[in-house]
């Protein structure tokens, strides 16, 4: 006779140890087709209307789901070593108790849950002011229950109808990521959504940056356990994410260096509170714990404060394209320039420590401007830093940016002698429907280990680097192609040469009418 069941719950409402893994996982299907049906209710809603709304919403409904998940796995383990477990949050406010009360048996408990104007008022007169004080009541900043407060200190409900509020806690309760496949999949078609975030407009695009670059990027820059990463234009933290999952995957990982990896490696600023939210969930949903982050404006530090204390080993980041900042902001850094990436670069230069690694995303007019902030940067990174590689990156790269970029690969301590190039070809026109792949970028990391010269790939010697001009132009000597792009001057001098013959031609018209 099969013995029956046990509910997967207590009576306390906790989950039971017996069952906590025994549970189906959920298929990645599912997770997809929840996400589809949240997007499909939050379009109903009048404060939703942009990708960036939705990933908001779905997004701070999943944490509480995955820190339900979270409390239960480390109440699991404290009763089976037979110790005390303290709650991080008190029991009206945790999932099972105000979202997604359940049975005896484990089934939804209709009695108990709310609904309508009772399930919002609860959310939004109780709940999150409740979350939002934990930023007072934690020990520390570097305490889950002080990014909780932060998190919803920036974060407010957008959902004003509860029974739209109660089909999309029904969709996220019906999905289960207790497993590492299942944390994947989450991950996963979260990335998925802040992309769609990023492709919506200007303001998600400016922190998301494809996957397979920053995977490209982190082996080629090869952070090891042990070294701290950095990045101070986080965004989505995808560079913080893809270096966590890299260095996690080191054969043999002890329970130490997981240790290492989850609290003394990890670190990120963010201005946007919008981003600093998403980046913060992101790395808690990808398994850090209390991420980093900071949520301050990087540039507002001055250069000169930063200290060796202050410093990092790694630093990967792409910095905001085409930004430009205030005269105040400017102050802070000896070469002075409106250019948001130009004053990233010499922060990320500054914050490096001596043998320090660094991978960065930036215009490709940055390697050929005339202006005398441009000419000043390339000089002082080829005399403090050894600027080994640079990846150009084709159009499209960036879905929806519109520009060209370079990966600038160095390492600080040591003057430039060579720089490799790399002109990536993907052999087919990038966008949308058809984005940068992680094989597409395979035979750029495989020659960069031994800096080997191909049709894609040469060698210049910093020597033949004008010292005036300090040029760092993509010129594949393979192909016949010298990619060098003009000075804003040349560009306008082709403007008006182009306005004077459309004039000279118009005359001649009317001349024949």
């Amino acid at each position: 006779m099969t013995p029956p069941a046990r509910p997967l719950y207590d009576e306390t409402g906790a989950r039971n140890a017996a069952n906590i893994h025994c549970a189906e996982e959920t298929p990645a299907y599912m997770f997809e087709q929840a996400f589809r049906n949240i997007d499909d209710v939050l379009r109903k809603e009048a404060g939703c209307t942009t990708e960036l709304d939705y990933t908001e919403q779905t997004s701070w409904l999943l944490f509480l789901k995955y820190l339900d998940g979270l409390e239960q796995d480390r109440a699991t383990e404290a009763a089976l070593d037979r110790r005390p477990y303290s709650y991080i949050l008190d029991e009206p406010y945790r999932w099972n108790a105000w979202a997604a009360p359940h049975d005896s048996d484990g089934n939804p408990d209709r009695q108990r849950q709310m609904i309508g104007d009772d399930l919002a008022g609860f959310v939004n007169a109780k709940l999150f002011p409740y979350l939002q004080g934990f930023s007072q009541r934690a020990s520390g900043p570097k305490t889950i229950e002080y990014k909780i407060g932060q998190i919803f200190g920036e974060i407010k409900n957008k959902i004003t109808s509860g029974y739209n509020l109660r089909e999309i806690i029904d969709q996220i309760d019906a999905l289960r990521f207790r497993s590492q496949k299942e944390k994947y999949e989450l991950s996963h078609l979260y990335e998925a959504k802040i992309q769609n975030m990023g492709n919506a407009g200007r303001n998600g695009g400016e922190y998301y940056t494809p996957r397979p670059l920053i995977r490209a990027i982190a082996k080629v820059v090869n952070p090891q356990i042990g070294e701290t990463v950095y990045d101070g234009a986080c965004g989505s933290a995808g560079f913080l994410c893809e270096a966590f999952d890299y260095m996690k995957e080191k054969p043999n990982l002890t329970t130490e260096e997981m240790e290492t990896l989850q609290t003394r490696t990890f670190y990120g600023r963010e201005k946007k509170p919008l981003a600093f939210v998403i980046g913060t969930m992101n790395m808690i949903l990808h398994g850090i714990d209390a991420p980093e982050i900071e949520h301050v404006n990087t540039l507002a530090q001055n250069e000169m404060e930063i200290q060796e204390a202050d410093r990092k080993d790694v630093i990967l980041a792409n910095p905001p394209f085409g930004g430009k900042e205030r005269a105040e902001v400017q102050q802070n850094f000896s070469i002075r320039t409106g250019e948001t990436a130009f004053l990233f670069l010499q922060h990320f230069i500054r914050m490096l420590r001596a043998g320090g690694r660094a991978g960065v995303v930036i215009k490709n007019t940055f390697l050929s401007n005339t202006d005398n902030a441009s000419v000043s940067l390339r000089k002082r990174l080829l005399e403090t830093c050894n600027l080994h590689t640079i990846l150009d990156c084709p159009s499209g790269t960036f879905q929806g940016a519109g520009v060209k970029t370079v990966v600038l690969f160095f390492e600080k301590g040591a003057p430039t002698q060579k720089v490799w190039y790399y002109q990536l070809d993907p052999g087919r026109s990038l966008g949308k429907t058809n984005p940068l792949n992680d094989d597409d970028l395979q035979e750029f990391v495989t020659l960069q280990k031994d800096f080997a010269d191909s049709q894609q790939s040469w060698t210049v010697e910093a020597a033949s680097i004008n010292r005036e001009t300090w040029d760092l132009s993509v010129r594949n000597p393979n192909n016949g192609v010298e990619a060098k792009y003009r000075t804003p001057q040349e560009i306008i001098e082709e403007i008006e040469t182009l306005d004077r013959e459309s004039a000279e031609l118009l005359t001649s018209i009317r001349g024949l009418l």
